[in-house]
């Protein structure tokens, strides 16, 4: 039909529909991965298959948010017919991470024993590398994670299947499933095994660059587990200091790095590690206020920290408008939106502030409309509407903006 969007741009809103995937661009994509899986061989095809499951996953989390529960089943039915595929092929039978998108795929889906069933079982044959396998690390962290969010309390976390897991890890021997409590002995010596692995790969500095990529990978995943196992037997001030322990160690690596030779190609990982460590722990604070009470300033801090250093992180911006929008204050998140403007070319910083102030525009529109005789308005909608033209104008302005087809659209939506 002519100018139909590939795929799908869920930022926009078509009356009461959301714009979802439309039936060209679908094939399109199909098609792709289609002609892409006969031409690939190896690690390659198992690279795509990857990839594939990710896209299917994406669409599952979309029919989810939208609340369609008709869609949801038959996305569902696709996507575990294509998983169930790949995992048949000789090739993928020991891949973990397709093992881990698949477990993933059947938790959203909300078959929480069914993909038990498959965690465990990818766990059971991924033999007993522990805490020095990657991949394993990977699996065991997602797990955990899952499990911690069906919490309603932090109470009597210590014999949850979480630590179970994240024990099981350290032990370096077969896994065995959960069978319904935790020994105590075994909490404190995987505790101990995790202090000695952080300090060894902390310890390490020199390494080639190679190893450099795998081992960053491995120590973003270590952190994760480790804290948090402290997160449920301890408490949440253990669980961040080791991750405030391993960005500072992170930080200093870094910037030694960077003055040491110049151009190395193998710090280009050091940030993305860091980065990935700071999503870990803003990640942990939101579910930990989320369950119980606790103040949202170190959270805000963490935020605005981790922003300046990332202004292109979409996650961390989704967290940072999610806890403003708790304050009836615009001010402060008006300043910090301006000062990250200013200092960065990255176009995500006008679009989150664009996005905000529509939220906040919303929001207004919703009281003065309530239906309660006569409101006496205390921020003047037409304030920000010019507000929001202003913001669209600058960032148009943008070299990036100029040529952001989403932000011209987005622009073009709200004057309409």
């Amino acid at each position: 039909s002519g100018f139909n969007s590939i795929g799908h741009m869920d930022t926009m809103s078509r009356g009461r529909h959301q714009i979802g995937h439309y039936k060209e661009g679908e094939e399109f994509i199909q098609n792709v991965f289609h002609v892409l899986s006969q031409i690939f061989t190896g690690k390659e095809k198992s690279n795509l298959a990857i990839c594939w499951l990710q896209y299917e996953i994406s669409k599952v989390i979309q029919c989810l948010q939208a609340k369609k529960k008709k869609k949801l089943k038959a996305q569902g039915r696709k996507s575990k017919k294509l998983a169930k595929n790949f995992l048949k092929a000789p090739d993928n039978r020991n891949n973990l991470s397709l093992w881990k998108l698949y477990a993933y795929l059947e938790w959203l889906l909300g078959n929480t024993d069914d993909s038990r069933k498959v965690f465990d079982t990818a766990l059971c044959t991924a033999g007993t590398g522990g805490l020095k396998s990657a991949q394993l690390c990977s699996l065991s962290l997602l797990y955990a994670q899952l499990e911690v969010e069906l919490l309603e309390s932090i109470e009597g976390a210590v014999m949850s299947r979480a630590v179970h897991i994240l024990t099981k890890l350290t032990e370096n021997g077969p896994y065995v499933p959960y069978s319904g409590q935790v020994l105590p002995v075994n909490v404190l010596k995987a505790r101990k095994i995790y202090e000695h692995a952080l300090q060894d790969y902390l310890s390490k500095t020199a390494v080639s660059d190679q190893d450099h990529v795998n081992d960053t990978d491995q120590l973003v995943n270590l952190v994760g587990c480790y804290a948090l196992f402290q997160y449920l037997t301890v408490g949440i001030d253990a669980a961040v200091l080791i991750y405030t322990q391993a960005s500072e160690k992170l930080e200093v690596s870094g910037s030694q790095k960077c003055e040491n030779t110049g151009e190395n190609f193998g710090i280009l990982n050091f940030p993305t590690a860091l980065e990935a460590v700071t999503l870990l722990h803003t990640n942990l604070l939101r579910f930990h206020m989320k369950i119980s009470v606790y103040p949202l300033n170190p959270l805000r801090e963490a935020l605005t920290e981790a922003l300046k250093r990332y202004p292109s992180n979409q996650s961390l911006w989704r967290s940072y408008i999610h806890i403003q929008r708790k304050s009836h204050s615009a001010s402060k998140a008006r300043r910090f939106f301006d000062s990250v403007t200013r200092s960065t070319n990255s176009l995500e910083p006008w679009l989150f502030a664009i996005q905000a102030e529509q939220m906040r525009k919303k929001l207004t529109e919703k009281v003065q409309r309530a239906d309660v005789g006569e409101i006496h308005c205390t921020i003047p909608e037409t304030g920000l509407t010019n507000r929001i033209v202003a913001l669209f104008e600058h960032a148009v302005q943008s070299e990036n903006g100029t040529h952001c087809p989403l932000l011209w659209r987005m622009y073009l939506n709200f004057m309409v």
